[in-house]
C-alpha cells in the first residue's frame, strides 16, 4: 500500500519502561489510546491491538522519534510502515495542539499520530537495515570508544611518568601507549633500576618490535640521564598507577586492534556483494569511495553505517545536511548571517572533517580549494567543511556513474 493511501495512523511515544500509543483515523479523530510495558510480551500486545483494530499492518502508519530500537524493529518486522521524526521537528508540531506549553506521553503520542497524518513530508520513512551495516556500525563505534579510551589512559601515563621519569617520556616520542614503550619501562621502572640495566636485553626488545628508529645504546644513554629529585615513596607510588594504567592500555590496545581488523573484514563484505533488503549499498560502492583521496579505514566504516541511507540514494542534499558541511542562512530584512550547520550528526561530522583535512594534504584539487577559501578570509575549520562538500559531491556523481576516482582524469593528454 503506497503512503497516499493509509487508512490509520498511529502515534508511539517509546519510554524505558512504558511505550504510550495513539491511534486516529483519516479524520484525526482518536479511535483508541493504550500503553504497553516494555518487553517481549508488551511489544507483541501492540502489535496485535493495532492489527486488531485496523486490520493490515500495511495500512498503518505509525510516527516514532527514534528510528531505532527494539520498539522499530518489531514494528518492522510485523509489517507496520514506520515514520521518524526529529525532536526538535516534533516540539514545533507539539505547539499546533497546545500553546500553553504542556507536554505529556499522550499528548506526544497523538501529536505523532496526527503529525503523520497531515505532515508526512516531514517524517523520514524507516526501512529495513542491512544487518551486515547493524554489526559495521557496532564495531565503528566500538573501535571510536576504544580510540577514546586509549587516548586517556595515555594521558594518564604521561602525567605520571613527567612526575619522576621524563626520561622515558623522551624515548617514547609522544606515543606512550606504543607497545615496546609498555614493555621498556617493565624493563626500567625507575631511574635507579635504569642505571643497572644492560644493552643486550634492550637490543632484544626493539628487535622484538621491529624499532630502528633508535638502537639499545641511545636508549640506555637516555634513561641513564641524570634523575629528578623526588621525595621518599614518589617513584613507588607512581610505579603502582602505571602498572595499573599499562594493563589496562594492553586490553584497549588488543581489543582495538581486533576492531580494526573486524572493520576491514566487513567493508571487504559489503563491497562484495548487493544488500539483501531496505536502502543498501551497490556493491562497487564500497571500491568507489575507498578510491577517494582521503579517506582511510575509519572514515570509509563511518560513512557506509552512518549514511548508508543517503549515500544509497545518492542523496547529496541530505549527505551535506546530515554531515554538517551545508551552512545555515538566517535572512530578515538587511541582516543576512552564514553560520555552521550544528545540527548534524556528530561522528559524520567528525568523519568527513579528517577526510577533509587528509585530502588537503595528498590530492591536489583538494589543497587549491583549500586555499582558495583560506585567501577568501575562511577560517581553517570553514575551508575544510568547503573541502569536505566538494567530496562527498563528488563522491556522489561517482556513486551515480559507478565509476572510481580518477586523479589525472581533468589533466590534459600529453
Amino acid at each position: 500500500m503506497t503512503e497516499e493511501n493509509f487508512a490509520w495512523f498511529a502515534g508511539i511515544d517509546w519510554g524505558s519502561e512504558r511505550h504510550q500509543t495513539c491511534l486516529v483515523d483519516a479524520d484525526g479523530r482518536i479511535v483508541g489510546e493504550r500503553e504497553f510495558p516494555h518487553g517481549g510480551a508488551g511489544l507483541a500486545d501492540l502489535c496485535d491491538w493495532l492489527v486488531s483494530t485496523c486490520g493490515a499492518p500495511d495500512s498503518v502508519a505509525v510516527g516514532i522519534e527514534v528510528p531505532h530500537g527494539p520498539v522499530v524493529d518489531t514494528l518492522i518486522d510485523r509489517g507496520f510502515v514506520l515514520h521518524a521524526i526529529n525532536p526538535k521537528q516534533l516540539d514545533r508540531l507539539r505547539d499546533r495542539h497546545s500553546v500553553a506549553g504542556a507536554k505529556d506521553d499522550r499528548r506526544d503520542a497523538f501529536v505523532l499520530a496526527d503529525g503523520v497524518r497531515t505532515d508526512r513530508r516531514l517524517f523520514r520513512r524507516v526501512h529495513v537495515t542491512d544487518p551486515r551495516l547493524v554489526e559495521l556500525r557496532a564495531w565503528s563505534r566500538l573501535a571510536e570508544e576504544l580510540t577514546e579510551e586509549r587516548i586517556r589512559l595515555g594521558n594518564r601515563v604521561h602525567s605520571e611518568l613527567w612526575r619522576y621519569y621524563p626520561q622515558m617520556l623522551k624515548i617514547a616520542d609522544g606515543d606512550v601507549t606504543a607497545p615496546w614503550v609498555l614493555d621498556l619501562w617493565n624493563l626500567a621502572p625507575t631511574p635507579a633500576k635504569a642505571t643497572r640495566l644492560h644493552a643486550a636485553p634492550v637490543e632484544k626488545l626493539l628487535k622484538r618490535h621491529r624499532i630502528r628508529r633508535i638502537d639499545a645504546e641511545s636508549v640506555l644513554r637516555i634513561l641513564q640521564e641524570p634523575a629528578i629529585k623526588v621525595g621518599k615513596g614518589v617513584a613507588e607510588a607512581a610505579g603502582v598507577h602505571l602498572r595499573s594504567l599499562f594493563t589496562r592500555l594492553r586490553v584497549v590496545s588488543r581489543e582495538l586492534r581486533e576492531a580494526e581488523a573486524q572493520l576491514d573484514k566487513l567493508c571487504a563484505a559489503i563491497g562484495e556483494t548487493d544488500a539483501d533488503s531496505g536502502e543498501g549499498l551497490q556493491r562497487q560502492d564500497v571500491m568507489i569511495l575507498r578510491s577517494m583521496p582521503g579517506i582511510g579505514r575509519i572514515n570509509l566504516a563511518t560513512l557506509l553505517c552512518e549514511g548508508s541511507g543517503p549515500l544509497s540514494r545518492r542523496d547529496y542534499q541530505a549527505l551535506r545536511t546530515l554531515c554538517g558541511a551545508a551552512p545555515v542562512t538566517k535572512r530578515s530584512g538587511k541582516s543576512h548571517v552564514v553560520i555552521m550547520r550544528y545540527a548534524a550528526h556528530v561522528r559524520l561530522r567528525k568523519a568527513v572533517y579528517h577526510w577533509a583535512r587528509v585530502a588537503t594534504q595528498h590530492d591536489p584539487k583538494s589543497r587549491i580549494r583549500y586555499a582558495a577559501l583560506r585567501q577568501r578570509g575562511h577560517s581553517h575549520g570553514r575551508a575544510l567543511r568547503g573541502v569536505a562538500d566538494r567530496l562527498l559531491g563528488l563522491a556522489c556523481v561517482l556513486l551515480q556513474r559507478q565509476t572510481p576516482f580518477d586523479p589525472d582524469l581533468a589533466k590534459p593528454a600529453a
